[in-house]
């Protein structure tokens, strides 16, 4: 078996998240109160390699941010937990991607990501990456960063023998090319049924299912505190419960249980373990505010659910 230089190399964005809490979200000209701004680290690339990192693998990152003071926040934070930032590029001309969050009473948020410096992120850099990115056990994407940067890293990955996990947020095609690759794709229900074209809320297996038809080589599904449910390959698709967890502010969930698949198939896990695995992450990041400052070292994660 290959040995790899890195266990995750993440592919994707790096923003600052300015936080507001609010009792209630506003409506169409309305205008509500909220909390003091917050500051934190953030984007789902940056996400999803902090994470990686504090469950004690090798992560790196492919990404760039402005020459501003949330540039050098995110490169302190990022720095501070070890991910290797050889390539997260500098842009002079763009400010770093920020992510504007409101988060309710119940934790559930809602996000405007305003890219900046993400925006730059081309093949070019991919290139100048190459040696990083083909020497991942795991290559993770997400579409906060244009897509020719990520079909480019794909391909990259794919001629290294590299495993390609593709995180469909925000929405959006992608060609079958990257597709075909992702092994697996992971979507919440909403992201599933984009790339579907059709309703199919309630039955999440079924969606599951039909996304496998789709042309991705395995599937995750999310589904919040319900669980995830996995198709992989020809099998039929199983349902896999995620702990209890009292949901303070569920910011970054998504990018802790990504990392920590991430994580477990670098380190040899079958999916459906590291999609167990996973869960537990997903469900210790919900339980504190802010996403990086949320995100479990492996004593931290709650123990396994039994199967319900």
């Amino acid at each position: 078996m290959r040995s790899w230089d890195w266990d995750v190399v993440v592919v994707g964005s790096v923003n600052a998240d300015l936080v507001v809490g609010v009792d209630r979200r506003p409506a169409p000209g309305e205008t509500v109160l909220g909390s003091d701004l917050a500051t934190h680290p953030g984007g789902k690339g940056a996400n999803q390699a902090v994470a990686a990192a504090r469950l004690g693998g090798r992560a790196g990152l492919v990404g760039r941010v402005g020459d501003d003071g949330h540039g050098e926040l995110l490169r302190g934070a990022l720095a501070a937990d070890g991910v290797d930032l050889a390539h997260l590029l500098t842009t002079p001309d763009a400010p770093t991607g920020v992510a504007l969050i409101t988060v309710g009473p119940d934790g559930d948020n809602s996000i405007i990501v305003s890219p900046g410096a993400n925006a730059r992120l081309g093949p070019d850099d991919v290139t100048a990456a190459r040696a990083m990115i083909a020497a991942a056990s795991v290559v993770s994407f997400q579409l906060e960063v244009p897509l020719p940067a990520v079909v480019a890293a794909a391909r990259v990955a794919a001629e290294a023998g590299g495993r390609i996990v593709l995180n469909l947020s925000p929405p959006a095609p992608v060609p079958d090319e990257l597709l075909t690759r992702c092994d697996p794709l992971v979507v919440n229900e909403h992201e599933a049924t984009y790339l579907l074209g059709e309703d199919r809320a309630g039955d999440p297996r079924a969606l599951a299912a039909a996304l496998a038809r789709s042309g991705p080589r395995s599937v995750v599904v999310t589904l919040g505190a319900d669980g995830v449910v996995v198709a992989d390959g020809a099998a039929a698709p199983v349902r896999i419960p995620s702990p209890r967890a009292e949901a303070v502010d569920t910011t970054g969930a998504g990018d802790a249980f990504t990392a920590a698949l991430c994580l477990r198939l670098a380190r040899g896990d079958p999916l459906l373990d590291a999609a167990r695995y996973a869960a537990r992450a997903g469900a210790a990041a919900v339980r504190k505010a802010g996403a990086q400052s949320s995100f479990p070292t492996p004593d931290e994660l709650p123990p396994p659910p039994a199967d319900r």
